[in-house]
Formats: C-alpha cells, sequence, structure tokens
C-alpha cells in the first residue's frame, strides 16, 4: 500500500467526524490515502468507496490541492467494519442507520446500548446460520459417501432414474436428499 503526501487545498478545512483522529500538531503529517489507496488496502472498488462516502458511512479526511479525496488511515478500520457488518448480513441502509444511532446517541452509554443490541441481534443471527451450515456439512458428507460407493456398487447398466432407490447400498435404506432431489421433476 502506498501512501502519498498531497498538498491540501487553500482554505481547505479538514472534516473530522468521531470516527477520525484529527492531525497530529507540530507539523508531523497523517499518512493519508487516496480513494484508490484506500479501496486497494481494503479489497473494495473506488465505486463502493465513494458510495459509503455518499451514504455518510465515511468521511474523506480532507482533499489535496488537485481535489482529490483523502482518507485517515483510520479510515482502513472503518471500511473493515462496513465490509464485517456486510457480511453479518446488514445492509448499507441498516448499517446507515446504526451509524445515525450511535451519532444521535446523547450519551456514550446510550450508544454503547444500541450498538450492543444491535450486534446481539446479529450474533443470534450468526449462530442460527452456523447450525444450519452444520446440518448442511453434515448431509454433504453423507452424500459424498453416498456417491463414494456408486464407484464400486453400480454397473453401467444400472439407470440413473434408479440411484434414489438403489438395493447396491445396503447401509442405506434410502439416498440423502442432495443426492434424490437430482432425480426428481
Amino acid at each position: 500500500m502506498s501512501t502519498r503526501h498531497l498538498p491540501l487545498a487553500a482554505g481547505s478545512e479538514p472534516s473530522r467526524p468521531s470516527h477520525e483522529q484529527p492531525r497530529p500538531a507540530g507539523g508531523t503529517e497523517l499518512e493519508l490515502l487516496q480513494v484508490g489507496d484506500l479501496a486497494k488496502a481494503t479489497g473494495k472498488t473506488v465505486r463502493a468507496i465513494h458510495l459509503y462516502e455518499e451514504l455518510g458511512l465515511l468521511r474523506a479526511h480532507e482533499r489535496s490541492k488537485g481535489r482529490y479525496r483523502l482518507f485517515a488511515p483510520d479510515s482502513l478500520i472503518r471500511v473493515r467494519w462496513i465490509s464485517k457488518l456486510q457480511s453479518l448480513g446488514l445492509s448499507l441502509s441498516e448499517i446507515q442507520e446504526l451509524v445515525r444511532d450511535q451519532e444521535g446517541s446523547d450519551s456514550a452509554p446510550l450508544a454503547a446500548q444500541k450498538l450492543r443490541g444491535a450486534y446481539i441481534e446479529r450474533l443470534a443471527e450468526t449462530r442460527r446460520k452456523l447450525v444450519e451450515l452444520r446440518a448442511l456439512e453434515s448431509e454433504l458428507e453423507q452424500s459424498l459417501a453416498y456417491l463414494s460407493a456408486c464407484d464400486t456398487a453400480c454397473q453401467p447398466a444400472v439407470p440413473v432414474h434408479s440411484c434414489p432407490t438403489c438395493e447396491r447400498h445396503p447401509e442405506r435404506s434410502c439416498a440423502p436428499e442432495l443426492v434424490t432431489a437430482v432425480h426428481l421433476t
């Protein structure tokens, strides 16, 4: 990841939302990222970064003299946070609402309570999904075991439509649904 020190536009006053740190005093500059660098570092597209900015989920720290958006290093964390919430099933509008709730909270405890509530809900949904995925994993394993036996038990003359009720699998009374359903119309 390359960072660039670009000159700031004259009169450019950096916007500093609560999730970004102010520029250090004493002439030390932050390693600001252009939008393309931020996109590359997070695995997102430039369009996605622009969309996050349009939706108020991310703010440029400032602009260069060439009017390029410049992002503070903690924007990397913010974009990864957005990605994680999307992976948990939240839409961008739900993430927007979460951000608005945080910014509109009267106190830190109230903001934490709202965030905790959203995360508890996501944790419950994630656990439900894990149970579902474990059941699917088990059925895939059973289906693969059933199909592996076909390599040695089946003869070339056996018609495909007989697979779900194949008598060549004495250890199973019926094929798993992932095998049976293939042959249903």
